[in-house]
């Protein structure tokens, strides 16, 4: 591969880096063609993608950001692919997850090194089951929608169903005046 080649890689995964808020990186080593196509498959379907790397050209685009990546490479050994998303923060942990899950139990691959959230760093496989658990902006914003419609909602219905009540509360108190 020619230095130009390298360039032209470095620059693109910069500009990927950039416009994608969300990325994960794993280790799939060990990894069947199969296995991976799966994987891959599964990724294209849950409208995430997923491409491998080296690590020094992930070192180097993550280099030309303005966030501070530095905590990333010490993930960077071995086997990397990245895992992009452009939405949903959560999408690509329940990815590997569902992959693992359909694999079989004893599957652990890929395994999760480290996540970019918003320019938030998080790191280790521990943080994956966090990860896929986080609610995504849409959820959040549905549920900020629906506790401020309860009140509004609430009163309303006590006011439809004490109609007859209150009207008969109001007629009343002013018979009481006369």
């Amino acid at each position: 591969m020619t230095r130009e080649e390298k360039k032209t890689i470095i620059e693109s995964l910069t500009e990927k880096f950039k416009e994608t808020p969300h990325f994960y990186i794993t280790d799939a080593s060990g990894f069947t063609v199969a296995q991976v196509n799966t994987f891959r498959r599964m990724c294209y379907e849950k409208g995430v993608e997923y491409r491998v790397y080296k690590n020094t050209f992930i070192k180097q685009a993550l280099n030309n950001l303005d966030a501070d990546f530095s905590e990333l490479d010490s993930v960077l050994k071995g086997f990397s692919g990245i895992i992009f998303a452009s939405e949903t923060a959560n999408l690509p942990a329940k990815v590997i997850k569902d992959y693992r899950k359909k694999a079989g139990s004893k599957e652990t691959r890929p395994v999760f090194k480290g996540a970019s959230i918003d320019s938030d760093v998080v790191i280790g496989e521990n943080n994956l089951d966090m990860l896929a658990s986080l609610k995504s902006k849409e959820e959040l914003l549905g549920e900020v929608i629906g506790l401020l419609q309860s009140p509004a909602k609430n009163v309303i219905s006590a006011l439809q169903s004490g109609k007859d009540t209150l009207a008969g509360l109001v007629k009343t108190l002013s018979e009481r005046e006369s």
